[in-house]
């Protein structure tokens, strides 16, 4: 008779195949709070695109980021766009005309900002329009939403973002400011913006001596700058010289302020479709690789944009800014800490001349002091120019 003795050799559980273990996936384990962490410290647009094609789950994970960055890469002006553009487009001028923005894209280029609102448009007209790269907003776009221009799709800037569904806070970052100005000269400005304009500080020098450099390259043999100043190191009392009045320095600031304050209202009327779409958005700040501009708007600003819309230049396409009131600090040499030295250092603080009584007791802390306190050495700059005597001037709405 055969015996049913047992096999004491053999396992009741077997250890998995080596083909089993390598289909386990690791991230499965990880919970998605901590994957959206780690989204979060990403930011970046086009590399949120990236991680959305990963998998099933990423691509669901993409659109709850709350931290998002864009990165233009190059501006394209509408006379780029199409050559047959009328005559009469190209005389209004380098803000009105302000441009695509073109994001590079893994697949398409994303293309955006300088037209990204309103209806879309056929034609030349939406080729205006900038865009994302495919995937690079946390979801696609349907093909009745593309555009194309030079054989190349392109996709606007609002659809970029619009599969994000709990931005909280949004950087747009652009590739340079848009202000040409000559080698040498410093112009930086900070606006924050409700519907409106409500701060802008501006800060700019004639010339600017790197810690070390005895001598300017842009001063003459004669002690005269760039902008027509004299610019000795004597002690000045904190007073204006004549030279600023006679030799050109005040109309040279005016341009900056004027030019500075068009370029900050042109940023902030492209904004509004985005503005309008995230309700979640808390703070916005869309800047440039140069520095040169940073506009800004906290979550009391950005409600403020939505219940109360803006008011538009009828030039051009940008938001008019109101009557203003500013007061200016000049200094014709101004030696930092570090050892660096402006000339023809100047600081301009503009709010509006109708400013509610709220807003005026906010501005008035310490908004001038410390709006370049995050760029050392330009924050330090600013600390000390409002020691110095203060100039009032006013400006008409524009």
């Amino acid at each position: 008779m055969a015996s049913h003795r047992p096999d004491l050799n053999g396992k009741i559980w077997p250890e998995p195949s080596t083909a089993e273990v390598a289909e386990i996936d690791h991230f499965d384990r990880l919970p998605d709070s901590l994957l959206l962490i780690v989204f979060n410290k990403i930011g970046d647009v086009k590399a949120l695109g990236r991680c959305c094609v990963v998998s099933r789950r990423f691509h669901g994970l993409v659109p709850q980021v709350d931290n998002v960055v864009v990165r233009v890469d190059c501006v394209i002006s509408d006379d780029d766009a199409s050559s047959g553009t009328a005559a009469s487009d190209k005389t209004r001028g380098v803000f009105s005309n302000l441009v695509r923005l073109v994001f590079g894209g893994i697949v398409k280029p994303l293309q955006a900002l300088g037209q990204f609102l309103g209806p879309k448009k056929s034609s030349s007209a939406s080729s205006l329009n900038g865009g994302s790269g495919g995937g690079g907003g946390g979801g696609g776009v349907g093909d009745d939403e593309e555009m194309e221009a030079g054989g190349v799709t392109h996709h606007s800037p609002t659809q970029v973002l619009k599969n994000f569904n709990e931005i909280r806070r949004l950087r747009i970052e652009l590739p340079g400011g848009e202000l040409g100005i000559e080698d040498g000269v410093l112009l930086k400005w900070r606006a924050d913006f409700g519907s409106t304009l409500d701060t802008c500080v501006i800060l700019g020098a004639s010339s600017v001596l790197s810690p070390g450099t005895t001598k300017s390259s842009s001063v003459q043999e004669n002690g005269v700058g760039n902008d027509g100043l004299c610019v000795g190191n004597g002690d000045d009392n904190g007073n204006i010289p004549e030279s600023f009045y006679t030799n050109g320095g005040l109309k040279l600031r005016v341009v900056w302020t004027i030019s500075s304050l068009i370029a900050a209202s042109a940023r902030h009327y492209l904004l509004q479709p985005i503005i309008a779409e995230h309700h979640t958005l808390e703070s916005l700040v869309l800047t440039d690789a140069d520095g040169q501009g940073v506009l800004c708007m906290n979550r009391e600003q950005l409600e403020e944009l939505r219940v109360k819309p803006l008011s538009a230049s009828t030039a051009s396409r940008r938001t008019l800014v109101p009557a203003l009131n500013m007061r200016l600090w000049y200094a014709p040499h101004l030696e930092l800490p570090n050892g660096m030295v402006l000339k023809g250092a100047t600081l301009v603080a503009i709010r509006p001349s109708e400013q509610t009584a709220a807003k005026k007791e906010i501005s008035d802390s310490s908004w001038v002091s410390t709006a370049f306190e995050e760029e050392e050495p330009y924050g330090t700059a600013a600390k000390l120019l409002v020691k110095r005597r203060t100039y009032c001037l006013e400006m008409n709405s524009f």
